[in-house]
């Protein structure tokens, strides 16, 4: 018989409401550690953009690179360049509101700027496209007089959009790694 309480590694509950301090304890210990594998795990994420939806000229990870390589060379904050590097993350799995999963996963280590731009991101980039669909291009409108309503035109416009060329000049995953590093394991601006 499996006996959980014998176990110093594991919790003693089956229910999260019979957990004791113990058990959390313990849980923030191991969640610690997890936590510090976030930037690892995103660039296999971003490492898996590059067999991604087709149709492209690049594929998703060579638009990613693209976006951030451009932020870079406009010196663009550090977090905005990861945020560039990771701003389509979410294509894998969320599709239609990939910009909003990829917002967050940023939000903890960005400032809120740098989030908006990247959840907004998405809608602000069908003005590019949204009336060869019968549908209006000017969505982000909506959103006139936000304070990062002229940010999200330039990310969309100076990097996101423009970065669909095959020979563009793009800087490799290596050289953004230690950045993805030391944005996700800086001290969060806030918790969850």
């Amino acid at each position: 018989m499996y006996n959980y309480f014998m176990l110093k590694n594991e919790v003693k509950f089956i229910e999260m409401k019979d957990g004791d301090k113990e058990d959390y304890e313990l849980l923030a210990n191991f969640e610690d550690k997890y936590i510090k594998g976030t930037a690892d795990r995103l660039v296999r994420v971003l490492k898996g953009l590059d067999n991604s939806m087709g149709g492209y000229k690049v594929s998703r990870l060579e638009h990613s690179l693209q976006t951030a390589s451009r932020a870079l060379r406009d010196n663009a904050s550090e977090e905005m360049i990861v945020a560039s590097l990771l701003h389509d993350i979410g294509d894998e799995i969320a599709p239609l509101n990939h910009s909003e999963l990829a917002a967050a996963v940023l939000k903890p280590f960005v400032s809120e700027k740098t989030r908006w731009i990247v959840e907004q991101h998405g809608l602000f980039q069908a003005y590019y496209y949204n009336h060869y669909y019968g549908k209006d291009r000017n969505l982000r409108d909506k959103f006139i007089g936000h304070e990062f309503y002229k940010d999200t035109i330039n990310f969309c416009e100076k990097w996101d959009q423009a970065s669909f060329d095959p020979s563009y000049d793009t800087i490799p995953l290596k050289d953004f790694i230690p950045l993805v590093q030391k944005i996700f394991n800086r001290q969060p601006y806030r918790n969850l």
